[in-house]
């Protein structure tokens, strides 16, 4: 079975584990929960979190999916290196080096070097990324959507001292995230780059070769927005004669990860998965999905598009595994060996 799932960071590196968790890949060699069988995931991974900071270049979403993948992520956090360590951070503050509410890990820095050397000596991100794997060997193709710049900015009300109340201008979205915490008045989001933009090679195959492609349960709008975003995925993915499989990321009426409610008010969508389905629409229509999956006791209606009701809290790889499953069966393949 060829899987091909859209994803951002924590949450779309969780789910990631539980289709890993299903095929009896990567760290799940030999312990599927789903059919046997020559089976292949790829993952296509959202940049528009990407940064330069200190020099190097941040790829926070790749990064995320590359460590949990790969063995190497701090469980306690979700994101960064296990057993991390801090001195490069506390040099800096020492120095007075801005920004000084984004700090970098020892270990982690390592990564942004070798990546940041890379990119300086003419190579594209996808093979980076791809360099990157080789010594974390994730067990699934990561692949970012593309190797253009395609960075996400927030429009907000100018939260410098002094502003004119009416003023606004564009953060980029770590600064947002990261510094602000998504608590400042917010107008937009702007995908800075992203018209310009191309997918990166392999991403069209993947999503046109799958047997089933996977919206992840991943922010709609920063994560899978922002995927979106790039030319030509969204074609791909109304054309692929793969059926098209969203995750609600709303659990118990709520977002339980990636602030996805501050981002969906935003846009003017509520948070709901019927609201969240909607916005993504069905592949009969002008939208994307043949099916949508949505939490226990939630209900939601698309026209067009296959509903179901199955336990989406992502405890474990297990867990994932069965929502993976349910996601499966909904394609109509086959989900037993």
């Amino acid at each position: 079975m060829k899987v091909t799932v859209l994803v951002g960071g924590v949450g779309g590196a969780r789910f990631l584990l539980g289709v890993q968790q299903y095929l009896g890949l990567g760290q799940f060699a030999g312990t599927a929960t789903g059919p046997s069988g020559d089976h292949r995931l790829t993952a296509i991974v959202n940049v528009g979190d990407d940064a330069w900071m200190h020099g190097v270049r941040i790829c926070p979403d790749l990064d995320t999916c590359m460590y949990t993948l790969g063995g190497g992520i701090d469980p306690e956090r979700g994101w960064g290196h296990a057993n991390e360590t801090w001195h490069a951070k506390e040099e800096l503050a020492a120095y007075g080096v801005q920004p000084d509410w984004f700090g970098l890990g020892d270990r982690d820095l390592a990564t942004h070097l070798v990546r940041s050397q890379m990119l300086r000596a003419g190579y594209p991100l996808s093979e980076v990324t791809e360099a990157l794997c080789a010594r974390w060997q994730p067990g699934a193709r990561l692949l970012p959507v593309t190797d253009d710049r395609s960075e996400t900015h927030v429009v907000v009300t100018d939260p410098e001292p002094g502003a004119d109340v009416d003023a606004r201008r564009a953060i980029h979205f770590q600064e947002w995230w990261v510094r602000y915490r998504a608590q400042i008045p917010t107008h937009d989001f702007a995908f800075i780059g992203a018209d310009k933009a191309t997918a990166a090679p392999g991403v069209l195959e993947a999503i046109a070769e799958a047997d089933v492609v996977f919206l992840a349960p991943s922010n709609p709008v920063v994560s899978v927005g922002a995927i979106l975003a790039v030319p030509g995925i969204r074609g791909a993915l109304r054309s692929t004669p793969a059926p098209v499989i969203g995750y609600s990321p709303i659990v118990a009426g709520r977002a339980l990860r990636g602030m996805a409610d501050e981002c969906l008010t935003v846009i003017g969508v509520e948070t709901s998965s019927q609201a969240v389905g909607a916005h993504f629409g069905s592949r009969s229509g002008t939208g994307l999905l043949d099916g949508w999956l949505v939490d226990e006791g939630d209900t939601a209606t698309v026209d067009g598009v296959a509903v179901r009701s199955v336990p989406l809290l992502m405890t474990d790889p297990r867990a994932t595994a069965e929502m993976v499953r349910h996601g499966v069966e909904l394609a109509g393949l086959e989900t037993s060996s």
